[in-house]
């Protein structure tokens, strides 16, 4: 049995410490792919058809890892000593890069557009978005009004997660068409943010969620509604830990709510069109 206190543990899962586990776990061994990244749980058939009914099922959050992997993490709500006198708090204070990205000018949009259209367009951001964040490991926080919030541990990207989480900034933009000859379908501003914040569960009565907060959240969030079109805002923070600090880009100098943060600009260069494709 395991000494470590509840904060320990998540603090040791979200930290990637068994990361590499499921090359090891014997459940590689049941067909079929894909599996849960964390486990080697089956979600293909034959295997997913019984491990499902025993939780091994692809997570919301993202689909690459099963709900079974946070289960005994979520059993351990109610023994955390640090809690609330409900118990409905556990987590653990770790490094994680967080990546927001909002539709600029989205009332606007709104009101120039018939409601079913406009429904559409934020049905196919947030349809693009997850895409782009699952693929690159993250977790979707949340999809709230016209934004996306993915965070990026080392339990699922290893520990360059702040080059993960630039990478998918990118890729999100370049996915909504920034950087495209004919221009985005939605324009999109982005900030990218690498700090410590607590991550865990957080609720209350059987609705408690994934999520990540502190000053570090904030600071990714208010930078992200700095950024123009077509333009991704990475702290200092983040930017030293992707590499990205001596490749001469544009630094500013950004006030958030009356924090001063210094960040590098990271613009979307236009596609380059092929010559053999050219008339």
């Amino acid at each position: 049995m395991s000494d470590l206190t509840p904060e320990q543990e998540w603090h040791d899962f979200l930290s990637g410490k068994y990361l590499n586990q499921g090359m090891r776990s014997p459940l590689r061994f049941i067909p079929s792919n894909p599996r849960c990244k964390l486990c080697s749980a089956p979600f293909g058939a034959p295997g997913a058809l019984v491990f499902r009914r025993y939780g091994f099922s692809p997570w919301e959050k993202n689909p690459n890892i099963c709900k079974r992997c946070f289960s005994g993490l979520e059993r351990l709500t109610k023994q955390c000593p640090s809690a609330l006198d409900d118990h409905e708090v556990s987590g653990a204070e770790v490094a994680v890069s967080l990546l927001f990205a909002d539709v600029r000018g989205s009332s606007n949009l709104a009101r120039q557009m018939p409601v079913w259209d406009f429904t559409h367009l934020m049905n196919r951001f947030y349809r693009v978005s997850r895409e782009v964040l699952i693929g690159a490991d993250a977790i979707i926080e949340k999809f709230v009004g016209d934004e996306v919030v993915g965070l990026f541990l080392p339990f699922m990207t290893g520990q360059e997660h702040a080059r993960r989480a630039v990478e998918a900034a990118e890729g999100l933009l370049r996915a909504t068409g920034h950087g495209a000859a004919d221009g985005p379908w939605v324009p999109l501003g982005a900030g990218v943010h690498t700090g410590t914040a607590f991550v865990g569960m957080v609720g209350s009565q059987g609705a408690s969620d994934f999520t990540a907060l502190g000053d570090s959240v904030n600071i990714a969030a208010h930078l992200a509604s700095q950024a123009a079109i077509g333009e991704i805002l990475v702290t200092d923070e983040a930017a030293t830990a992707a590499s990205l600090l001596d490749v001469g880009l544009e630094r500013r100098h950004v006030s958030l709510k009356g924090h001063p943060v210094d960040a590098v600009v990271l613009p979307i260069q236009p596609t380059p069109v092929d010559s053999e494709t050219m008339p």
